[in-house]
Parts: C-alpha cells; sequence; structure tokens
C-alpha cells in the first residue's frame, strides 16, 4: 500500500477560502449593528392614524390633513409617503421637522370613484417608532345619485333654481 503526499495548497486554499467567508459575514454584522446605532431620537406622533369621510358626493373635495408632532428630540425628516394606488395622492414636508414642531401629510382621495373603500398611506420617516400606516374610508355615492339631489334650472334656465327632491 503506497501512500501519496496531501495536496496542500488544496488546504490552503480552503482555508483562505473559510476565513474570507467568516471577514464577510464579521462585516455584513458590524454594518447592522452600526444602522441599529443610526437610528436618531425623533418621534412621529399622529393626532389621529385613521379619518372616515363617512358618505361623501360624487367629485367632491376629497382632501384631507394628518397632523402630526416631533415628539422626539432629533429633527425629524419624512423620506416618503407612499399611496395604496393612484386614487390617494399624499403631499409631505421636506424640510425637518423640529422637536416639539408640528406639520401636516396632506392625502387627496379622488372621489370620482363611487362606492365604499379603504386606502392607507405609508409614512417612511427617521423616526425611532419606524415606519406609520395612516387610513382613510368612506362612501362615494354614485354620480346620479349626488345629482338627483342638486339644483336643477327649470322654464329654459330664466326661472330661479329649484331643488328636484325637496325634503
Amino acid at each position: 500500500m503506497t501512500f501519496e503526499p496531501v495536496n496542500t495548497d488544496t488546504h490552503t486554499n480552503m482555508n483562505r477560502f473559510f476565513a474570507l467567508i467568516c471577514l464577510f459575514l464579521t462585516l455584513g454584522f458590524y454594518a447592522v449593528a452600526q444602522d441599529a446605532k443610526a437610528v436618531s431620537d425623533a418621534e412621529i406622533s399622529f393626532e389621529k392614524e385613521t379619518h372616515d369621510y363617512g358618505t361623501i358626493d360624487y367629485a367632491a373635495d376629497g382632501a384631507y390633513a394628518f397632523k402630526f408632532t416631533n415628539t422626539g428630540n432629533d429633527p425629524l425628516t419624512i423620506s416618503n409617503c407612499q399611496g395604496s394606488c393612484g386614487c390617494t395622492v399624499p403631499k409631505w414636508p421636506k424640510e425637518p421637522i423640529l422637536k416639539g414642531q408640528s406639520a401636516y401629510i396632506n392625502v387627496n382621495y379622488d372621489t370620482k370613484r363611487p362606492g365604499p373603500f379603504t386606502k392607507t398611506v405609508t409614512v417612511t420617516s427617521n423616526a425611532r417608532n419606524g415606519i406609520k400606516v395612516l387610513t382613510i374610508k368612506g362612501v362615494v355615492k354614485t354620480q346620479e345619485q349626488t345629482e338627483d339631489l342638486m339644483p336643477v334650472k327649470k322654464d329654459g334656465g330664466m326661472s330661479p333654481l329649484e331643488n328636484v327632491n325637496p325634503k
């Protein structure tokens, strides 16, 4: 029986490979730990996180402003607000909100979509309390339901307005 010498180059390469893997894992964990330390001491607090429009007319004003305050110690920066669909369009302040200051996230819902709705706006910021989800909901009347209650002109448009469905 003959023994062949062990190829030490293969073992050396394997050791280097494992050492390299350990190095990358260590650097990855270190980067995550640094990100965790980078979280600010800002905190976003909303007066309310859900708005119910109730039953509203077709093509009515679908605007609502969610008021919030920075109740933390660091400046609050909102990096993004994303509506759950194209019918819900949010606008938010781009400048930092200082400790104790308040501002608004304005949401506009397209009320030319009849029927019940529940939509969300996801707010992303540097706040320690993370991502917040705001909700709007309600029921939009159909165009016909809205028009049936609108005043109409009578007699060729020369007379005063008269309500078709008086109460």
